[in-house]
């Protein structure tokens, strides 16, 4: 090789390098400040004041509120933070960093949960007064516009259907905030508010079997238990094996704590709505109870990661506390239910 080939090849070969070292200082560089915004996006919203969320959107000052205003300004304003949230709403979004984000698209899907619950108890129950009453036409429109895919990014994207939602949800409260008119309407009664209140219980009762499941359990069949005529499709084994997948056992955290944030926004509004029958029914002190485990949950995470050691193992396990929490203001749901019924 000639003396003006080699400096040709060599020419060639620094070329090359210098090009991957390029790329390399790029995806450095891109990688430092994806870190940051996706620590940022991953921020979970504060609580908020339920009776100042219905004044400001009523804009009452501090005048006196209609019963089901609370109620019905909560559940917006969850609907708001979900998608005015740092990042804004991520389950759909397709680029990063939100798309290599999981933790925070699992704490929306639990609250959406929520939404999607209460906006189906106040279209079919809370807005009615008998079963075949008529159901309110803002209601109606809203409650369908929730249950658009929350992946959906496409048109119409998750986002503009929950907005939608929105706009129905501020008809209904100013129809109902407006005591010169009668077409809007919210019963709280104690059958209706134990209606929602079973949905809750169930929610609740599937979070805390599948955290528990974090660390794999051998569980008896009960499928059938309590009724020795029962029957189901196709036979199952006696004894279960269930056990979350490691990879969703954050995802499945992050779905209750989510969940549990929003559910503690509507049984506050709740409280408020619903408190002269609480009180007739001596149940106030167990709401409040329920209120407290949830608020549990949101306590911080200090570690990075959530941990999954054994139940008395040597690391922590964040499922088995968070279901905990959760199994606690279910069984107290539970005695506020009969309390509604019978008390």
């Amino acid at each position: 090789m000639g003396l003006t080939g080699l400096k040709e090849r060599c020419a060639s070969e620094g070329g090359n390098g210098g090009a991957a070292r390029i790329i390399a200082a790029f995806v450095i560089v891109l990688i430092l400040i994806m870190l940051p915004v996706g620590w940022y996006f991953s921020t979970e919203p504060e609580p908020f004041s339920v009776v100042d969320n219905t004044h400001e959107l009523l804009q009452t000052g501090d005048a006196s509120l209609v019963v089901g205003s609370v109620t019905t300004a909560a559940l917006i304003e969850v609907i708001n933070t979900l998608m005015d949230k740092p990042g804004g709403f991520l389950s759909n979004d397709v680029m990063p960093p939100m798309v290599v984000l999981d933790n925070i698209p699992a704490w929306e899907y639990g609250a959406l949960i929520q939404v999607r619950d209460l906006a189906r108890a106040m279209r079919d129950t809370l807005s009615r007064s008998q079963s075949q009453s008529t159901e309110d036409p803002d209601l109606a429109l809203a409650e369908s516009r929730f249950n658009i895919a929350h992946t959906s990014w496409a048109i119409p994207s998750a986002e503009s259907e929950y907005s939608d939602g929105v706009v129905y949800l501020k008809k209904y409260l100013q129809r109902l905030a407006d005591e010169n008119k009668a077409d809007a309407q919210f019963y709280a009664r104690a059958d209706n508010l134990n209606a929602w209140l079973d949905i809750v219980g169930a929610r609740l009762g599937s979070l805390s079997q599948r955290l528990s499941a974090s660390v794999g359990q051998s569980r008896i069949n009960t499928d059938l238990a309590g009724d020795s005529a029962a029957q189901q499709s196709t036979a199952a084994p006696k004894e279960l094996r269930v056990k979350t997948p490691w990879n969703e056992i954050d995802n499945v955290f992050y779905e209750a704590r989510g969940s549990c944030w929003a559910l503690v926004h509507f049984l506050k509004a709740v409280e408020v709505d619903f408190e002269e029958i609480l009180v007739r029914k001596n149940a106030l002190i167990s709401l409040r109870q329920i209120i407290r485990e949830l608020e549990a949950t949101q306590d911080p995470v200090y570690s990075p990661v959530i941990l999954n050691g054994g139940g008395f193992g040597l690391f922590a396990n964040h499922s088995l506390v968070m279901a905990s929490y959760i199994s606690r203001a279910n069984a107290a749901l539970i005695d506020l239910g009969e309390l509604l019924d019978k008390g």
